[in-house]
């Protein structure tokens, strides 16, 4: 249970909010705890919706390697929200537990992934817990990998994101979805999820 009350789906059929959920069904992130719990504020919950799967499905960075990102900031946040949803279409597209755990771990050692993505995967781990590494050096290593545009949909995404787990493990939310989509009662995704 979260620590703030929800809005029933049922209520969210009748709003505006209902096509952002039929949106998120295809992705998978959020699911639908997340309208329930922002629909307390409807104009926000879109805003906010937006900018979250503009992040995560858009862009030209590939989205195997946001998902990466995204669990990794989520496990970082110790968010159980955000850490167990996992994006159809980066399942779809060959992402496989075992490579996030890889990303999720010491990936600067692990030659499965490009200097690239190791480059993003630090950005994602030094933006929020050693903040002065992030520098010009550090930048200047990034633009050998990704353009300018790129780097700040990075930026974007890790900032976004990160503040968003961190939101909802604050409020003790945790996915009202299992692992093959489908919708769980409150006392089946604490017992899943705890």
């Amino acid at each position: 249970m979260t620590l703030i009350p929800t809005i029933p789906l049922e209520s969210l059929a009748q709003s505006n909010l209902r096509g952002l959920v039929n949106m998120a069904k295809d992705l998978r992130v959020p699911d639908p705890l997340f309208f329930q719990i922002l629909a307390h504020c409807p104009g926000y919950t879109e805003a906010l919706f937006d900018a979250l799967h503009r992040s995560h499905a858009d862009g030209n960075v590939d989205h195997k390697l946001k998902e990466i990102i995204r669990i990794r900031l989520a496990r970082q946040a110790e968010d159980k929200y955000f850490s167990n949803l996992r994006s159809q279409r980066a399942l779809d597209e060959g992402l496989t537990e075992a490579r996030i755990d890889a990303g999720c771990g010491d990936f600067a050692k692990d030659k499965k992934f490009t200097a690239a993505e190791k480059w993003a995967l630090s950005y994602a781990a030094l933006m929020y817990t050693e903040p002065q590494k992030v520098n010009e050096k550090f930048y200047n290593e990034g633009k050998k990998h990704y353009t300018e545009a790129q780097i700040m949909e990075l930026g974007a995404f890790i900032a976004f994101h990160y503040g968003m787990q961190v939101f909802m493990r604050t409020i003790q939310a945790m996915p009202l979805m299992d692992k093959d989509g489908n919708l769980l009662t409150s006392q089946e995704a604490e017992k899943l999820y705890s």
